[in-house]
């Protein structure tokens, strides 16, 4: 159960600090809204520190289902019968964590007319919608941070959880400099277990979950991360 439970615990804390700083930022009423992108991306890349900082004590603190594939790929002491723990727990996590966000911002989610923004608030949506370059952006994104992640969390790199904050510092460059065009899920627990949570929670007012947009988001990290896992075995 411990790694099912840190991966649980690990993307439900960065699901309430990742989504909730997106909440504070667009929601009508809040004490951060309008403030920006800048304060969205290193929201996340706090929420991703502390996601992984909390899941090391009981596992290997993946908390994206990208990540975790590429890692069975590899092997080096990661199996693909470890996978379904890991993505039960970071999907169920990533469904908590949206639901403790809606029950937070409530008020606020019922004071904003903007469906869109609701919307943005659990998963992500293209500023230009393309489906070959929203896919592309997607597995760019993913490629960079399970590259990156992979070396980061290498048995040499001896960080141990400390690997948290270089993760989170390549997130927060991710963000800054590949969030424009789809919002960098490069994860897809991420957007697709508070997408469906958008879709089933009783928001007033609210749009469609834009599931013709959904798949993007779940096959490009997927894809990305894939690619990052074989360039990365090539280069061992």
């Amino acid at each position: 159960m411990h790694p099912f439970l840190g991966e649980f615990l690990g993307t439900a804390i960065l699901i309430i600090l990742g989504d909730g700083v997106v909440a504070n930022v667009v929601l009508n009423k809040t004490k951060g809204n309008n403030s920006g992108w800048i304060v969205i991306t290193f929201g996340w890349a706090i929420a991703v520190f502390t996601g992984i900082f909390v899941a090391s004590h009981f596992s290997k603190a993946h908390l994206n289902p990208a990540f975790t594939l590429a890692a069975a790929y590899i092997g080096d002491g990661f199996s693909w019968a470890d996978v379904p723990a890991y993505v039960g727990g970071q999907f169920l996590g990533a469904m908590t964590g949206a639901l403790a966000v809606w029950l937070a911002y409530k008020l606020h989610f019922n004071a904003t007319p903007d469906a869109d923004a609701k919307l943005a608030v659990f998963c992500t949506g293209p500023a230009i919608r393309s489906t070959p370059n929203n896919l592309i952006t997607e597995m760019i994104g993913t490629f960079m941070l399970v590259f990156a992640a992979l070396y980061i969390a290498a048995p040499d790199a001896t960080l141990g959880s400390l690997k948290a904050l270089p993760v989170a510092l390549v997130v927060l460059g991710i963000g800054l400099s590949l969030g424009g065009p789809t919002g960098y899920a490069i994860n897809p627990a991420r957007d697709l277990g508070p997408r469906i949570m958008h879709a089933v929670l009783p928001i007033p007012g609210k749009r469609d979950s834009d599931w013709t947009y959904s798949w993007i988001p779940v096959i490009g990290p997927v894809v990305g991360g894939m690619l990052a896992g074989v360039v990365f075995k090539l280069l061992s």
